[in-house]
């Protein structure tokens, strides 16, 4: 990876292109799948970027052997497979936050519900152990709520994190660079 003024470049030195999609793919092309190191190894030197600078991929390619029918697009196979991922994260995100209101409606009935046999219970009873029912509810109510409280809190932020990453490389500029052997 290289480093340049206002520049967060990726590169890749690959043997062919069809190095980038899933083996196993019918479409292995622009439609289709991009293998899974290949997407780890770009979204991990990706984290590693400023934040605030674009991304540029840079895919060094060995010379063709024979003329032949052009290869894959690997800069629209790359984009439109960031694209994708950055359009799922988005989906992910709304339903994390639809069951998060599910949760939190769950939680505060849960809550209301020990909060009001507590209650109850300290009108109807006195002593050492209703006091130590009373507090067991309380606090069963406080944890009913917790993982709502959590959802909303904190588990967003990781999706919404991945969710731009995958924007920015959908908006990278990439270039493939053909090599001839023994060049660096």
């Amino acid at each position: 990876m290289t480093r340049n003024p206002g520049d967060a470049t990726i590169e890749l030195r690959l043997a062919n292109g069809a190095q980038l999609f899933n083996t196993l793919d019918p479409f292995p092309f622009s439609e289709g799948d991009i293998s899974a190191d290949a997407e780890r190894y770009i979204v991990e030197w990706a984290q590693d970027l400023p934040k605030d600078a674009p991304i540029a991929i840079t895919i060094h390619l060995p010379a063709p052997q024979t003329a032949g029918p052009p290869g894959p697009d690997l800069a629209t196979a790359l984009t439109g497979w960031f694209a994708a991922k950055a359009r799922s994260e988005g989906h992910t995100l709304r339903e994390h936050f639809r069951d998060g209101r599910r949760a939190f409606l769950i939680g505060f009935a849960g809550l209301a519900l020990c909060l009001g046999i507590s209650f109850a219970l300290t009108k109807a009873f006195d002593g050492p152990f209703a006091r130590i029912v009373q507090e067991s509810l309380v606090i069963i109510g406080w944890v009913v709520i917790w993982r709502p409280a959590e959802m909303f809190l904190y588990d967003w932020l990781p999706l919404l994190r991945r969710q731009r990453l995958y924007r920015r490389l959908a908006e990278a500029r990439v270039t493939v660079k053909t090599v001839t052997p023994g060049s660096p």
